[in-house]
């Protein structure tokens, strides 16, 4: 198998050509499509996705791997990844015998694709760069197997590019940014070159501008434009985008460009652009590319100019939340919109022992318990009192319990421990909620981190009522990880 489908064996004698498939694989055959057994409208099958221990979320499924195609070139070949999914990559896990996500946020992560090369293509293959992803623009190349000029094949066999310059490269900078090694060039020379040679770079791809914008090497050209270029080059490429946003928002490599260009035009410019999205937001949201742009727009934007994007949630919150692109852009609401926080935990607070049971909702609730005012967690924690003991044997719930445990004020945290130790828990062998969650998979986090964080008095109330318990634990994996926890705090404890 491949990633494309079956790869018959050829049944004639006919001379073979290598084809390189996309694993980077070669194989031989006749040059007749039909021998390869694929089909010609079939797209590019996704990797492998992983499975959280402890979330279960997939990370390709939370993080699309369009939004990471490339991601092993980007590292290999250095170029900016400060777009990529940006506001994601706050990862703090700790690492226990399961390992479990701690973060309130999940992972961005996701297969790394291949683009096809070789001397025979294969048939039915749209490329990154082909117009299937590209209803408004000029496709960029138009020759399936484009051919480089000799300028371009003599820097690519080059051992030493140190020699050439920007000026080396006048009427080739367009072919030179949709090249892997030409982008790459281009980008280091941006970044400390002259007025005069960025002049001579962008008059060149400015009348390129749009398709480069979609280009998976030539995106980076115009964002370092963004990052490095001069007021007024800036400014063109920013009215570049007018009536393209919503496109370029749903294109793996265009979304990327729109975020670069929020972070650095004028607020008129802003409006413009953030205009054209009115209308089409539950789309974005929804949208494993354009997700990323509506998160960007309210961390950059004034409030006041994106009122329709809050307004989007009204009555949709709990779906939203329990979406994997949704959930997120709510976090960044609860960040930056102090105006929507009362209506947006207003919805949140009808739903919440839903929504900590939930694969994403939880999330938007950790969110608040870390990110909130007081009275807000207040009004989470209370939700829950009541329901500790089933919650953190949840796989999902757990982690919220956590952070109640955590960021709740000393009282609520009294209350949790109380409830856990009022062994109001039945069970077949009579066993206290205490000893139960010891021994639970999940639960033992949660009494983890209250070993972590309550006070004297607290972990004093719990050691006596752990004592009676530590030989049965001893013969229990998530057992001996409360004994070990407690030990490292308190000393050696003795049965």
């Amino acid at each position: 198998y491949t990633r494309f489908g079956m790869v018959s064996a050829p049944t004639h004698s006919a001379p073979l050509h290598p084809v390189i498939l996309p694993s980077g694989r070669s194989i031989y055959s006749t040059p007749s499509a039909n021998n390869l057994g694929i089909n010609p409208s079939q797209e590019p099958l996704s990797m492998s996705m992983g499975i959280s221990p402890r979330n279960g979320v997939s990370s390709s499924e939370y993080f699309p791997s369009t939004m990471s195609l490339f991601q092993e070139q980007e590292s290999s070949f250095g170029y900016p990844n400060s777009i990529s999914s940006a506001s994601h990559q706050n990862s703090n896990n700790t690492t226990m015998y399961k390992q479990r996500s701690y973060n309130s946020t999940p992972i961005r992560e996701g297969p790394s694709n291949s683009t096809i090369t070789g001397p025979t293509p294969i048939p039915g293959y749209q490329s990154p760069t082909s117009t299937r992803n590209r209803p408004n623009f000029t496709s960029f190349p138009t020759n399936k197997t484009p051919t480089r000029s000799t300028l371009l094949e003599e820097f690519r066999n080059s051992k030493n590019n140190k020699k050439f310059e920007l000026k080396d490269l006048i009427g080739h900078f367009v072919e030179f940014s949709g090249d892997q090694h030409g982008s790459r060039f281009i980008q280091q020379k941006l970044e400390s070159a002259s007025i005069a040679d960025k002049h001579l770079v962008f008059k060149e791809i400015y009348p390129h501008a749009l398709n480069l914008m979609v280009d998976v090497f030539g995106n980076y050209v115009i964002q370092k434009f963004f990052e490095h270029g001069t007021s007024e080059q800036k400014k063109l490429l920013g009215d570049k985008l007018q009536g393209q946003v919503l496109s370029l928002s749903l294109q793996m490599y265009g979304c990327r460009v729109v975020q670069k260009a929020l972070e650095v035009i004028s607020v008129d410019q802003q409006a413009a652009l953030v205009g054209e999205l009115e209308g089409h937001v539950l789309k974005c949201i929804k949208d494993q590319n354009g997700n990323h742009v509506i998160q960007k727009v309210i961390e950059q934007v004034p409030t006041q100019l994106i009122k329709f994007i809050v307004d989007t949630f009204s009555g949709k919150v709990y779906t939203l939340a329990t979406h994997p692109y949704g959930c997120r852009v709510i976090q960044r609401i609860l960040e930056h919109c102090s105006d929507a926080q009362q209506l947006i935990l207003k919805e949140l607070l009808h739903c919440t022992a839903d929504l900590v049971q939930d694969q994403y909702g939880n999330y938007v609730v950790q969110h608040v318990l870390e990110h909130g005012t007081p009275r807000d967690k207040s009004k989470i924690i209370n939700q829950l009192l009541g329901q500790i003991v089933p919650l953190s044997q949840h796989k999902f719930a757990s982690n919220v319990i956590e952070k109640c445990v955590q960021h709740g004020a000393h009282e609520q945290r009294e209350a949790i421990i109380d409830e856990i130790l009022a062994d109001s828990l039945p069970s077949a062998d009579n066993a206290g909620a205490l000893e139960v969650m010891m021994k639970d998979q999940y639960a033992n986090y949660v009494i983890q981190k209250i070993i972590d964080v309550c006070d004297g008095q607290q972990r004093e109330k719990i050691i006596e009522s752990i004592q009676p318990h530590i030989a049965t634990l001893k013969k229990f994996t998530y057992g001996k990880h409360i004994i070990a926890r407690l030990e490292k705090i308190v000393g050696k404890l003795s049965s």
